[in-house]
């Protein structure tokens, strides 16, 4: 009896220190629970604390699994759906571009709509425009995109040397349009009673039975050692031709000749024989004021020398 009495008082002994124990633990318990609040709530938005992924399920599928979100459901459906549009409108585009785009084709080259019907000819002055018609040879009745208006410009350069520039253009629907510009004579040569036509770049363009009226001779006397061995016949006539061009306007009307006998050694010669030593090309409307103020000054001199304009001289009379 005394035995039991004593186990009795020490399991109620073990009791009453279990509750106590228990009841000193719950304020700790409190504490940390406010204390891993307060840490939470330091947190940055949307960090993880560890162990978040201990506490759940475990499958690594949800939005902090680590794996990167991905679309699901209505989004991605979503996506595809924008996708779609655009490839729709993409086909569409290309069923439309090719039956559009051969008959575009057809109408420039196969339709009756756009020929090459009718050709018009512009510039002409000495030229007939039957000439320029004959040279340009345009293909009528062939679709008017083909027609390769380089090939016109050619064929008139090279049948009319008169002409200097040509254009050709297509007029829609039906027509090409050619337009010359034709080279002027600045000079005029002699030739087995021929008169060849010089214009500003010495080019020998045209001959006819009669000088072209106001037009100055060319007579071309090349000293051999000087002239022919450095510049060409074309190069010494395109200087006198730069000199016909410098003459005051009095003056052209009464030149007679330019005589060329070397690149600096060109002389004009005037009504009631006078004649003017112009030297080279060179500081043409400097030399064109010296003969001007020489004339003025000494009217009854028949020989000027305006190689140095800027000391011109005048004799005889």
């Amino acid at each position: 009896m005394v035995r039991a009495a004593r186990t009795a008082k020490a399991a109620q002994a073990e009791q009453a220190s279990g509750r106590a124990e228990a009841a000193a633990a719950r304020p700790r318990a409190r504490t940390a629970e406010a204390e891993g609040g307060r840490a939470g709530a330091r947190l940055a938005p949307g960090a993880r604390v560890r162990g978040a992924r201990a506490s759940g399920s475990g499958s690594g599928s949800g939005p902090e699994s680590g794996h990167g979100e991905q679309p699901q459901g209505p989004l991605r459906r979503a996506g595809l759906g924008a996708r779609l549009p655009r490839r729709r409108t993409l086909v569409l585009a290309l069923a439309l571009a090719l039956p559009l785009g051969g008959f575009g084709t057809w109408v420039l080259y196969g339709s009756p709509w756009l020929r090459a019907e009718s050709l018009s000819v512009d510039g002409t002055r000495a030229l007939t425009r039957s000439e320029v018609t004959h040279a340009a040879a345009v293909p009528l009745g062939e679709p008017l995109i083909s027609v390769d208006k380089g090939a016109v410009r050619q064929r008139v350069r090279a049948a009319l040397p008169r002409v200097r520039e040509v254009v050709a253009e297509r007029d829609w629907p039906h027509g090409i349009t050619v337009t010359v510009t034709e080279r002027r004579p600045e000079l005029v040569m002699e030739n087995a009673g021929k008169y060849v036509e010089v214009d500003a770049e010495g080019v020998r363009f045209a001959t006819d039975d009669k000088p072209p009226k106001g037009v100055p001779l060319l007579a071309v006397e090349p000293k051999k050692e000087a002239a022919e061995r450095y510049f060409s016949a074309r190069r010494l006539r395109k200087e006198a031709a730069r000199v016909a061009t410098s003459l005051p306007d009095a003056v052209q009307d009464a030149t007679r000749l330019v005589r060329v006998r070397s690149y600096d050694d060109i002389t004009v010669e005037l009504t009631e024989d006078r004649t003017v030593r112009w030297g080279s090309a060179e500081r043409g409307k400097a030399k064109a004021a010296a003969l001007t103020a020489l004339l003025k000054a000494a009217k009854d001199a028949t020989h000027f020398d305006v190689t140095v304009p800027s000391a011109p001289a005048a004799s005889g009379g």
